[in-house]
């Protein structure tokens, strides 16, 4: 099963005969890339955008898993941060994000020749609360993954199949995923997260994230991991290093990090309702 899917996305770049990909370096769109590179070699190319919501981090390792692929990879500037829209982080937020994306890649995919723009989302993506999805089908991306009903943990799969070393990367979102709706995104708050999850790395902890309301940092780490992290760490050092940040408050969430976790505010909301 998993082989007639990797067959049927070869059969699609093929079809396509040239391909932009939007290329974030996380472990789907680099998927989508290998395959492209595969079938189409110089015909294929990948673009990342680059914003303040971007650690510069994943922007290295875009870098190196492309070079390391052999795909033509471009860095274009994205603006999401100068439309209001965005930055005021209303629950449709993504949406102006990826209109700014694919209004900038739609261009850049015409001007070089390049009939085809997709992007790496997969079929687990379309049952979550994702409006940035419509902005790309609006703009007409293609999302061979979700085409196909390839699924997260088949990404997983087919990338540990096709040699990429990073098939388990952990999903890392654009930084602005990091606040509740509502509360506004400001460069500076997007720098001060970055360097707080940056910070917990280096200690070793890579599946993460520091959601941040206002002055309090929130830490989620898997279940699995909370008690090592209370046990092994040094916990007035990680306070110490957040307040040098800008944070108030440093909190860990005993529920544990899980995807998505902001949007089970709408869920409550549409719960209300229907009461």
């Amino acid at each position: 099963m998993l082989t007639e899917k990797l067959e049927q996305l070869k059969a699609l770049f093929t079809e396509m005969g040239q391909a932009l990909i939007a290329y974030s370096g996380g472990v789907d769109s680099t998927l989508v890339a290998k395959i492209a590179y595969d079938a189409l070699g110089d015909r294929a190319l990948a673009v990342t955008a680059v914003s303040p919501s971007l650690l510069p981090e994943e922007l290295e390792d875009a870098k190196i898993q492309a070079a390391t692929i052999g795909i033509s990879h471009k860095i274009v500037q994205t603006y999401e941060m100068d439309n209001p829209n965005y930055t005021s982080n209303p629950v449709n937020r993504c949406y102006f994000c990826k209109s700014e994306l694919h209004d900038t890649l739609k261009p850049l995919a015409l001007e070089m020749g390049y009939p085809y723009v997709v992007d790496g989302v997969n079929a687990d993506d379309l049952h979550d609360y994702r409006p940035g999805i419509q902005a790309a089908k609006e703009r007409g991306a293609r999302s061979p993954l979700a085409e196909f009903g390839i699924t997260k943990l088949e990404v997983r799969q087919l990338s540990q199949q096709l040699g990429l070393p990073w098939w388990e990367k952990p999903a890392q979102p654009c930084l602005s995923s990091r606040f509740p709706y509502g509360e506004e995104i400001t460069i500076a708050k997007l720098q001060r997260v970055g360097r707080a999850e940056i910070y917990l790395r280096k200690l070793g902890w890579q599946n993460l994230r520091v959601r941040s309301e206002e002055d309090t940092a929130r830490i989620e780490l898997p279940p699995e991991k909370i008690k090592d992290f209370v046990l092994t760490t040094d916990l007035p050092s990680v306070v110490t290093a957040f307040q040098e940040l800008g944070f108030i408050y440093v909190t860990l969430d005993l529920e544990g990090y899980r995807s998505g976790k902001l949007n089970q505010v709408l869920n409550q909301a549409n719960t209300a309702l229907k009461v």
